[in-house]
């Protein structure tokens, strides 16, 4: 049994052995000019074999493979030009390496301290370590560390990842969030600072025993009571912030501005409703290649609106949009203003909010003249889900009043034409019809 750990130390000792010449061989060959290669080769072959003659006999085949690949690079042939592969090594395979020899040090490092504990254990005598201690303090060192990270990531990650809300709604939602958050930290501190403290604090020893304890009624019925008083609390939150936001009253829906947006792979059509505030109907029997959202043009509705390329939408308004999609599953998604809803084929979702802060009025909060609100798909509906994008603008009341002014109606000239070439060529069908009914009846 001992000696098998023996072995096993060596040919872990081996694997570590492999992995950093490869490791050191690829970063050099890399970097260096070609007049340095040879020299280089000579060196790392000259440790290959060093390392193997300090291995045991039977660990030097689980290496041979390796000590080949070393010798192969001292033939490679001169490269033409010198190339910058720094760029490579910080892909997340090379740093997942990093961390496997790094984990395969820390291997070895204990297997040493095992078998040394088994030769004083042979030779009767006491080790002079405890390992039990090391564990424990090894985990209160991660505690800290932890308890840092978090810190970190809320300090750092934080602000990158979350601004202030461009919607009233929203509001709202980061209050939730915020609660949720609060509340999560403090159950996973709490949980983690019990759990390693308990671990440094009772970490083994020869001077104690541990003791059994098997059950405890009053902490079963504190860790059941108190999580299940907190998510009745955090889902009660999170239904009646959603049901204000979805549930939106009739009066209310009639104030907004009329939006339809339909997805497609991998475009948005965006129609404005006209003077009305109701868009047209729709039936997808009636797509054709200059119809192509296929609308009702005999519901008299559909003659005012608007067929326009981006969002732009008056602060302090609601607006309504009609979701839907011709193809796939797509995912209505304004980050910005914490809206998000699904585009299904054949079904119309809606989402209805206001925004509350300008284009120009977010430039200046985060301190980017170039920054722009933008629609997104948040579903992977194909290849080119990634540019499925749209630029949305929120401006005043009165600039959005001149740029609706300036769109172009849907029902133009060459829609009418259209329309009239379906409309003649179907009287034509239907007077064919007729005639060859009645020469039949006759």
């Amino acid at each position: 049994m001992r000696l098998r750990e023996i072995f096993n130390i060596r040919t872990v000792a081996a694997l570590l052995v492999i992995c950093t010449l490869t490791v050191m061989a690829n970063t050099l060959f890399a970097q260096v000019q070609d007049s340095t290669v040879s020299s280089t080769t000579a060196a790392i072959d000259t440790a290959a074999k060093s390392a193997v003659s300090e291995l045991s006999p039977s660990s030097v085949p689980l290496i041979s493979t390796a000590v080949d690949t070393v010798a192969r690079y001292k033939n490679m042939q001169p490269v033409a030009e010198t190339k910058d592969y720094s760029e490579a090594y910080r892909s997340a395979s090379y740093y997942l390496l990093m961390f496997f020899l790094l984990c395969i040090f820390v291997a070895i490092i204990g297997k040493i301290l095992k078998v040394y504990e088994i030769s004083r254990e042979m030779q009767g005598q006491k080790s002079k370590f405890d390992s039990r201690r090391i564990h424990g303090v090894l985990l209160g060192l991660s505690l800290f560390a932890g308890i840092y990270g978090v810190y970190w990531s809320y300090s750092v990650q934080g602000p990158m990842s979350m601004h202030e809300s461009a919607s009233v709604h929203g509001l709202d939602i980061d209050f939730m969030f915020n609660i949720t958050l609060i509340l999560t930290t403090i159950v996973f501190l709490l949980t983690h600072i019990a759990l390693f403290g308990f671990s440094f604090k009772y970490r083994g020893s020869e001077n104690r025993k541990a003791y059994f304890y098997p059950h405890n009624n009053s902490l079963e019925r504190i860790w059941t009571i108190i999580p299940a008083i907190v998510l009745t609390v955090l889902v009660l939150l999170g239904f009646f912030t959603w049901r204000s936001i979805t549930n939106v009253s009739p009066e209310d829906q009639k104030k907004a501005i009329n939006i339809e947006v339909t997805g497609e792979q991998f475009k948005w059509s965006l129609r404005y409703a006209g003077a009305d505030n109701e868009v047209g109907k729709r039936n997808y029997k009636l797509t054709t290649p200059t119809n192509g959202l296929g609308i009702d043009f005999k519901d008299q509705k559909s003659w005012d609106d608007k067929l326009v390329s981006e969002i732009v939408i008056p602060v302090n308004k609601p607006v309504r949009f009609t979701i839907g999609s011709k193809d796939v599953l797509h995912s209505f998604y304004l980050p910005d203003f914490r809206v998000q809803m699904n585009a299904v084929p054949g079904m119309p979702t809606y989402f209805q909010f206001t925004p509350r802060l300008t284009t120009a009025q977010m430039r200046e909060k985060r301190n980017n003249p170039e920054y722009d609100y933008v629609l997104l798909c948040a579903k992977i509906c194909g290849a080119g889900h990634y540019n499925m994008q749209a630029k949305v603008t929120v401006v005043s009341e009165a600039e959005y009043a001149t740029w609706i002014a300036k769109q172009a109606l849907y029902y133009n000239d060459d829609v009418k034409k259209e329309l009239q070439l379906v409309e003649k060529k179907s009287t034509e069908e239907n007077n064919k019809i007729a005639l060859n009914t009645n020469t039949i009846i006759k």
